[in-house]
Parts: C-alpha cells; structure tokens; sequence
C-alpha cells in the first residue's frame, strides 16, 4: 500500500509538470542551454531558451530559488536566472534609477525609501499651514492595496493603509501594527512558521476593530486566483499557495503563516502594500466585489487604517486626504490635510509649483533639469532608488511571427547594443545615473551577505557604453545580428526594402519618456529601422503593457524588497508583471488552470487513499 501511495505522489508531480509547457507533444531539452546551431543561434549565449515554448524552466528555476536554503547556491541560481533573462533580448535595461523631486524650503520631515515610497505623516510647514500640496502622479490606477502596481499607488498605500511592518526614515524595516514575531525551527519537509504578534486596540478609519482576523482575510484574498492580483505571487512561498494560503488568526492579536521554506525579506514583504489588510464587510459591500474586486475604493470615503483617509476624489484632477484619528500612531501625525494635485504633465506639474500651488513635486521637465543643477537649487532633490529603468519588447509581438526564436533573439540584442545610453543619462537623466548593462541594479543584496552587483562591470551582459566607444563596430554587430535573423542590407548599409522592421514604441506621457524613445529612435535608424512614438495616457498605458497590446514598450522597476528574486520572479509566466509574455503561447492559460485542477483532484486522491490506508492500520 506504501508503494501505491508512493505511485500516486510521483502521478501528482508528473501532472504539475505538465502545466509547465505547451501541448501537442514538443520535445524540449531537459536544462536550458541553447543547442540551435543556425546562424542565428550560435550568435547567442549557452542560456538561450524559447521565450515562449520552453519558459516553464525559467519558472521551475525561480520556484526552486524561493525554497533553496543554501544561500550561496541561491545566488549562484540568481545569476543563472538572470542569464536566462538577458539572453533573449526581450529585457533591455538602459540605466540604474536615482529619484529627483521638488520640495518648498517650508517642508520638512517627508523621507523616501529606495524603493520610491514617500511618507508624508511626518511632515511639518513652516509657513503655519497644516495642508500639504503633492502631485505624484495621474489618476492612479487602484487604490486597492492588494491591486496596485506602480509606484505612484504605493505611495498612497504607504499613507492611507498600515501594515504589519513599516520603513522608517533611515530605510530599515520596522514593526508597524505588530509588536514582533517569532519564527519556528524548520520542520522535517523545510517549511517555517511565523507567529506575529499585533497591538492591542487597533481601529479601521471607521472606528471598528481591526484584528489578526483581518490580516488572515486580506492575505488569502490578495493571493487567490480570482483576485487577480499582480502581485498574487508574492504569497508563493506560504504553503498552500494560491487558493488554500497557510495563514491563521490564532486569536484577535496572534496571525501565524507558514512558508514552504525560511525568508530573510519577510520583513519586508510584511511592508509591502499587497500585504496591508483592507476590511471584508467594506470590500464586499460592493455589488460587483467578485468580478471587479477593486471597485470597493474608486471614490472617496472607503475605510482603510493608515495616517490618513480619502475624503474627497475629483477624477483626474485632485484627491483630499484628511488624518485618521483611528490610525494607531495618530498622535505624531503631523500634517492635517493632503491635496493631491493629479497630472502626469510635468511642464504644468512644474508651473504649479513655481506658482506657490504644490509643495512637492515628484517629476521635473526633462530641460529644466540642466538649470536647476546648474543654480544648485536647494529645493531640488536627487535621491537613491533601488531599481532599473528599461525597455520591453513583448515576445509574442507580430514583429517576430516569421522569425524562429533565436532569429527574434537576434534582432531584439541588435536593438539592444544600437542605443546610446550614455546620451539618455547625460541629456535626459541628467542626474547622475548609471548606463545599465544588467538588469538587477547596482547596490541589491545577494542574499548571502553580499551585493549582486557591486560595479558597473560586474556580472555585465554587453557593454553600456559600445556605441560610444566603437561606433562602427558596434553597428557592424548588429547588422550582423539583423543578418542571421534573415534581414537584407542595401549599399548604404540600411535595411532594403526587402526586408524592413517598422516598429511602435509605446510610453505614457512625460517629457523624459518621450526624450529618451526620440533617442533610441535615431540609434535604430542607423540601420534603417523606423519606429514611432505612440504617448497614451498613464493607466492606458499600464493595461496596454499587461495585456501585451505592444511591440516594444518603455518599462521601470523599482525594487519592492532588497533582493534579486524580487526583479526575477515579475517574469514568470503567470505573474500579473510579466509584459514580456515570457511562457504565454495561445492557450496557456488554459492548460495551466486544467492542470491545477487536475492537480488538486489527484492530491485529494492521495489523501482519501492515505486516509483509507490509516483506516486500515487500525482496523488491523
């Protein structure tokens, strides 16, 4: 009977592998290595894989990253991950990000972290005003903790929701609802089990109890399959992920989760929006709740528990913020009011504040910056980020249909060594950024008491800086990419008629966006390659890149925690951040939900089985 029990496990992981890939009988090789010897394949790395068809290593290799203990192995792993990544050419990194803002000199006591959150309950005016006047962004997207991902919505997360931990204004990670947390021994299978214990007293914005039972809501909802949350799989190490999520409210001020395996950055998941609480009765109070599940907070007055509330919502023009007298550290709120001017048009952004009408600004005209610099105004200010700034081409796109994958391959790297990152940093950055030749930035953690990524040189996938350096020869490699993709060149050295790459770049409006895509657009067409510059406005632009609706796209990322994986998992197949379309052939979807429940209908075999086998022994 042990052997039978043992035969259906091995069923159970020969079905969930089958999820990995697509049907039809497509043998694919058993570790990525690129064995295409075309013309086209020996001009890639040894890590090349099919971007589409054979993805699903890349995302076994991120699973087992998340379970892997032995630290250095992990980084090791880590690496080979991010070979896999740049060898296809999709990613294409063009700086390691700083963050520049404007701030009045009455301001003081709003502090960011590197991961481009800003706290504003700090904040203290000279000028004898209790109002604070921000722009951040546009219209953002969710204000749902659970749903947002970008950079602007955790912002106002960070200010209206409270989580378990916080940042404080030197960087680190504090306890915020909690009091602290233990962490068992790992058990026998590696998995770990964390007790956090909560503060007594803790209010919703509504005045009711906020408890452990909350968090356990929250979680379980945040990484359900039917939430659909881009983030989802941050929970993809607590056991029981996505729909059966090992996380319990022991009693009012107890939450205990187990995770599949230790992690050093749970602190900071803890701090993260996606795992900030929203209360059931209010999410649900929306009609639509099951098939729209962030409608519960598009207007004003939805409960949260952070330092402030959302009092008063002008689609596309402004939201109020009022202080919460119910956030549990409402004492040393400093600022009474928050008006958010909502814009994405940095050059009316920068009048506002010129006029006295903002106090902060998060964006500054691309040509502003040179004088502001060169006037060393005080007001101006660059800080650090943890993060990357790039571009994304969607591997799917209809510019690659006839093309086999290491013939796409090539012509994304072609695009990739034509640009001038160094003329992007100097005349649209301006503000000392780094030309990126990796994506995982400068500075991140390893993991294993170490950096990823000490230098600029170091674990270098090109050159940043070739087209400065070696014009001529860069252009030559290239063409010589084009040229093993099936790509013609005339006499003049440009793409014939025969065979062109006409192209759309898409970005959402900003000065420095458009700056940079006019740059690369007169890098491409050094070889003949035409691209045009399509601006749409800021959640367009976000549902365009999730769904894939792109050629080739401008993208940013800034680090949610201080760690490699945090930059590597966004690519998986399934992951709500994955623009790339990294793994989705036609129907992919599909076989992946056929096979979870073919999955769980197998496990529950196994279970009434071992049940059946205890029964027996009993019995017996």
């Amino acid at each position: 009977m042990k052997k039978f029990l043992a035969m259906l496990l091995v069923v159970v992981m020969a079905v969930a592998i089958c999820a990995c890939g697509p049907t039809g009988g497509e043998e694919t090789t058993a570790a990525p290595n690129n064995t295409d010897t075309s013309a086209a394949g020996k001009l890639l790395s040894d890590a090349f894989i099919d971007p589409i068809n054979d993805w699903a290593k890349y995302d076994e290799l991120i699973d087992q990253i998340r379970v892997e203990t032995d630290t250095a192995k992990r980084v090791e792993m880590m690496h080979e991950a991010e070979d896999i990544l740049m060898s296809n050419g999709c990613v294409i990194p063009l700086y390691y990000y700083n963050d520049i803002y404007m701030e009045k000199d009455y301001v003081s006591g709003m502090y960011s972290n590197l991961f481009g959150y800003k706290f504003f309950h700090k904040v203290t005016l000279a000028n004898d005003s209790k109002t604070l006047r921000v722009n951040l962004a546009s219209e953002p997207d969710y204000l749902d903790p659970a749903l947002n991902s970008s950079v602007d919505g955790a912002c106002l997360a960070v200010n209206t929701f409270a989580g378990l931990y916080t940042y404080n204004a030197e960087g680190k990670t504090v306890p915020d609802l909690a009091t602290g947390y233990t962490v068992s021994e790992p058990a026998e299978d590696g998995s770990v089990t964390f007790t956090v214990a909560l503060k007594e007293g803790l209010k919703w914005s509504d005045g009711s109890d906020l408890t452990a039972a909350d968090f356990e809501y929250s979680w379980k909802r945040a990484a359900a399959t039917a939430t659909g949350s881009d983030y989802g799989y941050m929970f993809s190490t607590f056991v029981g992920y996505p729909d059966n999520l090992a996380v319990t409210a022991k009693d009012a001020f107890t939450l205990e989760f187990s995770l599949v395996a230790p992690c050093a950055y749970m602190e900071g998941l803890m701090a993260f929006p996606t795992f900030f609480p929203v209360k059931q009765s209010a999410v649900e109070a929306y009609a639509d709740w099951q098939t729209s599940p962030g409608g519960w907070c598009t207007e004003a007055g939805f409960v949260s528990n952070g330092p402030f509330v959302c009092t008063g919502w002008d689609h596309d023009v402004s939201m109020t913020y009022e202080k919460n007298p119910n956030y549990h550290d409402a004492a040393n709120v400093t600022v009474d009011k928050i008006e958010f001017m909502l814009s994405a048009d940095d050059t009316a952004i920068f009048a506002a504040y010129n006029a006295g009408n903002v106090d902060i600004i998060d964006t500054v005209p691309t040509d502003e910056i040179k004088n502001l610099l060169e006037t060393e105004n005080k007001e101006f200010k660059i800080v650090d980020n943890l993060g990357t700034y790039y571009v994304a081409f969607n591997a799917n796109s209809e510019l690659f249909k006839d093309k086999t994958p290491a013939e796409a391959a090539c012509m994304r790297l072609a695009f990739n060594i034509l640009i001038d990152r160094d003329a992007i940093c100097e005349t649209v950055g301006q503000t000392g950024q780094v030309a990126a030749s990796s994506y995982i930035p400068l500075g991140m953690a390893d993991g294993n008491g170490g950096v990823f990524k000490a230098t600029e040189e170091a674990n270098s996938y090109y050159d940043a800086y070739a087209i400065n350096n070696d014009f001529d020869g860069t252009v030559a490699k290239a063409k010589e990419y084009l040229e093993a993709a099936g790509f013609k060149f005339g006499e003049d050295g440009k793409l014939s008629a025969e065979t062109p790459i006409v192209i759309e770049y898409l970005t959402n409006d900003g000065t420095g966006h458009v700056a940079a895509a006019q740059i690369m657009q007169q890098d491409f067409a050094e070889l003949g390659i035409q691209m045009t510059i399509q601006q749409v406005e800021w959640n367009t632009f976000l549902e365009e890149r999730k769904n894939g609706n792109f050629d080739i796209a401008r993208e940013g990322w800034l680090a949610d925690f201080d760690d490699p994986i945090n930059m590597l998992e966004m690519f998986q197949t399934s992951s709500g951040n994955n623009d790339c379309q990294f793994g989705r052939y036609e129907g992919w979807d599909t076989v992946a939900e056929e096979t979870t429940e073919a999955v769980e209908d197998t496990t529950a075999a196994v279970e009434d089985t071992t049940e059946a086998v205890e029964d027996t022994t009993v019995a017996a």
